[in-house]
């Protein structure tokens, strides 16, 4: 349950190197299915590298390989949030320059009141410059509120990946122990 409302939960059919999965999720069919192609071609990514892996090596590789993409997607995260400090660190400072900039005009307006023209001209520079910096900062918080969103988004996603490419390799292994019961027994009953 999320926020006190239940949460749908989607069953699908995958197909994970050859071998058939009914995935579970909160996501959409559209998203499982994504998500288990991706770990499909990276099995198979790593398979066409190293032709006698077993399979539960496969699995194991394949899940580092996601774990360090996204251990480099949380780094270029945190990049990107240290990049959007500075923006707001570099608008802030602008700003600060406006305001002081203002400040000076209007005690040069008070200076030279006889230079009605010239005080007109720059009350429109004035406005057309807050204008630009009032649009420039609420172009570089949108750049950053995306940037953020889009990371964020990302971040769910691996997080999701991972946990799907855990349960995999949980029902591998599972897989694994029953075909080596099964194995034992036939050992036994040829015997």
């Amino acid at each position: 349950m999320r926020g006190g409302t239940p949460v749908e939960s989607n069953k699908v059919s995958v197909k994970i190197y050859g071998q058939e999965y009914v995935i579970s999720g909160e996501k959409n069919r559209e998203h499982i299915v994504k998500v288990a192609a991706y770990v499909d071609n990276q099995m198979h990514q790593i398979a066409s590298a190293a032709i006698s892996c077993p399979v539960n090596d496969l699995a194991v590789l394949s899940a580092v390989n996601i774990a360090d993409e996204s251990f480099e997607c949380k780094e270029e995260v945190e990049e990107l949030k240290k990049l959007n400090m500075q923006l707001e660190k570099d608008a802030q400072h602008y700003v600060q320059l406006w305001d002081e900039a203002k400040k000076n005009f209007h005690q040069y307006k008070e200076e030279t009141q006889g230079m009605v023209q010239q005080n007109e001209r720059l009350r429109k520079e004035l406005a057309d410059k807050d204008k630009q910096l009032q649009d420039l900062k609420a172009a570089s918080e949108k750049a950053a509120e995306k940037l953020l969103e889009n990371s964020e988004k990302e971040m769910e996603e691996l997080q999701e990946k991972c946990k799907e490419l855990e349960n995999t390799f949980f029902d591998l292994q599972m897989e694994n122990l029953q075909l080596k019961k099964e194995l034992e027994s036939y050992q036994r009953d040829v015997e």
